[in-house]
């Protein structure tokens, strides 16, 4: 038997773990070809960082991302360094020293060490450790994510650095945790690199109208505030205000470990057509390469460059196959929610290029073709995510278009089959978040999967956002050589019991089921698992309301003890303050818990409330008791606060018993169970009434949200 070849990964992210899923796959002599160690900076398994803005947005949690877990490593003789770094590399001894202490050897070494955020030089952003100093944040990993979560809760006011694609996302998704978002760029428009000023302008407008505000070339000159944030001050003299702020100015290839080593380096690290280095033993892809003078800023082309590598590495090489000529960029993405494709050219480059170009603000519809000999040189697609595929599959193929170039913007039904999956070519991307290609999927589909979920659970498709899941069922459809079968359990609306919802609501109607243990025992086929057991309470109390038998074993974790549990497995306690009114007795009571138990942090919330951090498991009876006031729900997807501004009682402007009709309100509605999270305002001030700040604004009140009439809420709450 041969000795195994030794190939180290530098880099557990998108392109290094797609490497040795790809070399695996690749390995024909059943995993006696290689033994592949990997490195990885952060702790666990490997991710979907495409992902990191659904997590920020709650629409993901952190499991639900998690592409390769620690078991996985395992289960595929691949051993994995979760959380650390590799330091230096000898290239005289082909050996890779850790910061661990641990010294590995390799006989190839693949670099993929991605990039990291550029955080430009201006004062306030780091403490004098030289970390980002509390409340100031870049937006790369799952820490930064789960750091903007937590951070935001004690913020009102978000302020994000970086037009660009990150920044928008990290805006998008903050705005379900604070109450006002900015966004600071240095140009001109929005995602410059990408769009033209036309598509930029639309984007923006539609943007605003989800409440994002913008302030465009602005230089940030510093972050203020001592110990918090209070916001940041640009160049040209102009301020603004700010808890919390996020950069996303760009990124930068991460190549120290390839300059210590002596690699070749310039943007990024120097490969060939191989993806070798200057170093015949060593390889890079991904975000830290720079391959013909290009770096790629994109997932898609590190999973090129990772399939490709493991081609030539596995000693598959046909024709071209595992030599990589560089990528054509094209991406459909949604832009903070917003439809948006993007290839190529975004401008007429040579004399003779055309442009074809379709514009309607008002409905948020901008499509423009650039074309060169013929062929699609380029595109901008935004709000029209039909056209996207056939737009994406003729610039890839460089096919002739059709004349007039109008049939690409407005496609006739026989040009509607381009994109069908039998026209699509196997090298096609059909999932964009996990990069399944059309080939991928009839791979899997000749390997025996003849559902649609046993496709997507064999290939990931369709476990991301879910946008691409209508195309995966086409695939199946026209590639599958048996009978479809349907999996009745993709309908069923809880996994346990094999009923759709409406099915499963006449039956629990039928019998009288009032609580999870009585659903269970009657209609459970399999054993239910903590998804089960919460859709079905939040079913039952639809359903039954007063009438539910809440059985705490059907509770998440946080409904059973009334706190929100911490990453550090502690809780966080918030007691019910109704429409932010308090007394001098209930803050001694929240002082004297704090004091008594020893509780690590105190914050005010930006719902007008007071959060207790870091209280033991143990400790909650004790705490909930001692304060003898209510839960405020901050765990729940139920109706948490009603803010309030001060109304007739105080404020020189009020007209009506804002905080009156707050703490009604709140008082109504305390944990009613609805699909989100929710907060509510209250103010009573006359509708024409402008209060101007320092900056020429109108009042935030008025910028975020204007409720002139508070009949319908009386109505709506009070049902007077």
């Amino acid at each position: 038997m041969s000795e195994k070849q030794r190939i180290v990964v530098l880099g557990n992210g998108m392109a290094g773990a797609r490497f040795i899923e790809e070399l695996l796959a690749n390995d024909q002599s059943s995993g006696e070809q290689f033994e592949i160690t990997v490195f990885g900076d952060e702790p666990g398994g490997n991710y979907n960082r495409i992902l990191l803005s659904s997590v920020l947005a709650g629409k993901h949690s952190a499991s639900d991302i998690v592409m390769n877990s620690v078991d996985w490593y395992a289960q595929n003789g691949v051993t994995l360094h979760a959380g650390v770094k590799v330091t230096s590399i000898d290239r005289a001894t082909q050996t890779v020293a850790s910061d661990n202490g641990a010294v590995t050897p390799y006989d190839r070494l693949i670099i993929a060490t991605g990039s990291t955020a550029f955080i430009p030089p201006f004062e306030g952003v780091k403490n004098a450790d030289g970390e980002l100093r509390d409340g100031v944040f870049t937006f790369r990993t799952l820490s930064d994510t789960e750091g903007m979560i937590d951070y935001a809760k004690k913020a009102s006011t978000a302020v994000v650095i970086g037009g660009g694609l990150l920044g928008l996302e990290a805006a998008k998704g903050l705005m379900d945790h604070v109450e006002s978002v900015h966004v600071v760029h240095v140009m001109d428009h929005l995602m410059e690199a990408q769009l033209d000023n036309p598509s930029s302008d639309i984007l923006h407008e539609l943007l605003v109208q989800q409440g994002m505000n913008f302030h465009f070339e602005k230089f940030t000159k510093a972050i203020t505030g001592d110990d918090l944030v209070t916001g940041l001050d640009f160049a040209d003299g102009s301020h603004i205000q700010a808890d919390m702020v996020v950069i996303a100015a760009g990124i930068r290839s991460n190549t120290e470990v390839a300059v210590t080593a002596e690699l070749e380096v310039n943007r990024g690290i120097v490969v060939d057509d191989l993806l070798t280095t200057s170093d015949y033993n060593i390889s890079a892809i991904g975000e830290c390469a720079e391959h013909r003078g290009l770096t790629y800023g994109l997932v898609a082309p590190g999973w090129e460059q990772a399939k490709a590598l493991a081609k030539l590495m596995a000693s598959e090489v046909t024709s071209t196959d595992g030599v990589y000529f560089g990528s054509k960029i094209s991406t459909k993405l949604k832009v903070a929610g917003v439809d948006v494709a993007v290839m190529g050219e975004k401008n007429a480059v040579e004399d003779t290029d055309e442009e074809a170009v379709y514009s309607e603000a008002s409905s948020g519809l901008y499509k423009k073709l650039v074309v060169r000999n013929g062929s699609l040189a380029g595109a901008i697609l935004i709000g029209d995510p039909n056209s996207a595929s056939a737009l994406i599959q003729a610039f890839d193929s460089q096919e002739e278009l059709p004349s007039p170039r109008s049939q690409l913007l407005f496609p006739a039904s026989e040009l509607l089959t381009l994109t069908s999956a039998a026209d699509l070519p196997d090298t096609a991307q059909i999932c964009d978040c996990n990069g399944v290609t059309k080939g991928d999927l009839v791979a899997s589909i000749n390997s025996g999967s003849n559902t649609l979920k046993t496709l997507c659970k064999s290939t990931r498709a369709g476990t991301g956002c879910g946008t691409c899941k209508p195309k995966v069922q086409e695939i199946l459809e026209n590639f599958a050589t048996g009978p479809i079968e349907v999996d009745p359990s993709e309908s069923y609306y809880v996994p346990a019991v094999p009923l759709e919802k409406e099915q499963l609501m006449e039956e629990i109607a039928a019998r009288s089921l009032k609580s999870v243990s009585a659903v269970l025992d009657a209609l459970a086929t399999i054993e239910p698992d903590a998804l089960t057991k919460t859709g079905l309470a939040s079913l039952l109390k639809s359903m039954w309301a007063g009438e539910y038998d809440d059985q705490r074993d059907a509770r998440f974790v946080n409904d059973r003890v009334h706190a929100n549990i911490q990453k550090d497995r502690t809780f966080s306690v918030i007691p019910r303050i109704f429409g932010g009114v308090t007394s001098p007795d209930q803050l001694r009571k929240i002082a004297d818990v704090a004091d008594k138990y020893e509780v690590p942090m105190v914050k005010v919330t930006g719902g007008q409330r007071i959060d207790l951090l870091g209280i033991k498991k143990e400790q909650l009876p004790g705490v909930w008791k001692d304060l003898g006031m209510p839960s405020g729900h901050a765990y729940a997807k139920a109706m948490r606060t009603c803010k309030t501004c001060v109304g007739a009682e105080f404020c020189r402007f009020g007209v009506g018993d804002s905080t009156g009709l707050g703490v009604k309100i709140e008082k109504k509605i305390p944990g009613n169970r609805i699909s989100s999270q929710s907060k509510t305002r209250c103010f009573w001030l006359p509708t024409k009434l402008r209060r101007i700040d320092d900056e020429g604004h109108r009042s935030r009140c008025y910028r975020r949200r204007q409720m002139g009439d508070l009949r319908r809420w009386c109505f709506r709450f009070n049902g007077t």
